[in-house]
């Protein structure tokens, strides 16, 4: 190995093994590019969550044209005129003498930058009484590109939060059952036994069924996050506690018992560190569970409800052929989540590999 391979911490090995997984490094733009979009949703969004045109109801996807009578020309759409077949069924056809130009940070739907700074602004869009859809419409008539990028902050945001309260409880829980032992060990532990015995859609459902009806789609999305959490810390508590079973005995901790510092520093500062590498790599393999336990209940209508978007209730519009067959693109939550499921798999394993203990670095 070589002096500069010596001289790098840990974090900064496995930060440069990391980078070597080519596939991992994409899946984690593919993150960021994900959850940049949903923190500037309303900004990126040409239209509000909310914002709806019934004679729009399943749209198919506007085309950008660049072209005029042979000319380049600024980008612009035409309007969709809504007619009827000889079966009855929609069908949008495109009105050539209705061209409206798209706009760059033009004054529509108003927002909050961030939840605090009032603004009117998106970062493109289109005059009245033009409608762009770029991925389409849903069954009001809402653009599916804007819900989807609204969609996306409470889906994506959801396995962050619950994940970092689950692991919290969990880590401490875990920690405290090895470090103690004896009658406080066995406490906890039966009661993630209990926890870990019923299977966790299920208890999910009963835990949502305790929720009141009256909620607000805020309440209902904290309440969720609150339910994630609850189910999720048992099965990290139980290997925590195995690790902190040997972790107890080295001469650090014992040096720490020694000049009386008290046990919840000891468990915190002196046990818990070294569980980190493990904790990381379990942090990114649970959140999509997270995405999918809230992606499953906004699908059976017991989460995130309409106005408010998750690609879990975007997802409920695709339950049905004959929608799906006559607007395909409905399915574009479905595709997000597999990636975003796809891409922390991916991330997860790129970082066991790079944190495993017996992972060695070649020369460079």
């Amino acid at each position: 190995m070589s002096k500069k391979i010596k001289s790098l911490s840990q974090f900064q090995l496995a930060m440069q093994g990391f980078k070597q997984n080519r596939l991992a490094v994409v899946c984690a733009w593919i993150l960021g590019i994900f959850y940049f979009c949903a923190i500037f949703a309303d900004f990126l969004a040409p239209y509000s969550f909310k914002n709806e045109e019934r004679n729009y109801s399943y749209c198919r996807p506007t085309v950008v044209r660049f072209v005029d009578e042979g000319r380049l020309s600024r980008p612009y759409v035409n309007a969709m005129q809504l007619t009827f077949d000889e079966y009855h069924k929609r069908v949008y056809q495109v009105d050539a003498q209705k061209k409206y130009p798209i706009r760059l940070f033009i004054k529509g739907d108003e927002y909050k930058i961030l939840g605090l700074i009032p603004c009117s602004y998106h970062l493109f869009g289109v005059e009245d009484p033009g409608r762009i859809y770029l991925f389409g419409a849903d069954a009001r008539g809402r653009d599916l590109f804007s819900r989807l990028l609204y969609g996306g902050r409470i889906s994506l945001s959801i396995g962050v939060i619950g994940v970092a309260i689950s692991f919290s409880i969990g880590l401490l829980l875990g920690g405290i059952a090895g470090y103690y032992g004896g009658l406080t060990d066995e406490i906890i532990m039966r009661i993630c036994e209990m926890m870990m015995m019923i299977p966790g859609f299920y208890l999910l459902l009963a835990l949502r069924a305790a929720v009141p009806d009256d909620f607000n789609s805020i309440q209902v999305y904290f309440s969720i996050v609150i339910i994630l959490s609850f189910i999720g810390w048992a099965g990290l508590a139980r290997i925590i506690r195995g690790m902190c079973l040997s972790l107890k005995t080295r001469e650090y901790v014992l040096a720490a018992k020694a000049m009386g510092v008290s046990d919840i520093r000891i468990i915190v500062h002196h046990i818990l560190p070294h569980t980190l590498s493990y904790s990381i790599i379990a942090i990114m393999l649970s959140i999509p569970g997270y995405i999918l336990g809230e992606s499953g209940l906004s699908l059976l209508g017991l989460g995130i409800v309409d106005p408010y978007a998750s690609w879990g209730n975007m997802l409920s519009d695709a339950m049905s052929v004959v929608h799906i067959t006559f607007a395909p693109w409905i399915l574009l939550p479905g595709i997000l989540i597999f990636i975003t499921v796809m891409c922390f798999n991916v991330i997860g394993d790129a970082l066991r590999d790079c944190l495993d203990p017996k992972f060695k670095m070649e020369e460079i």
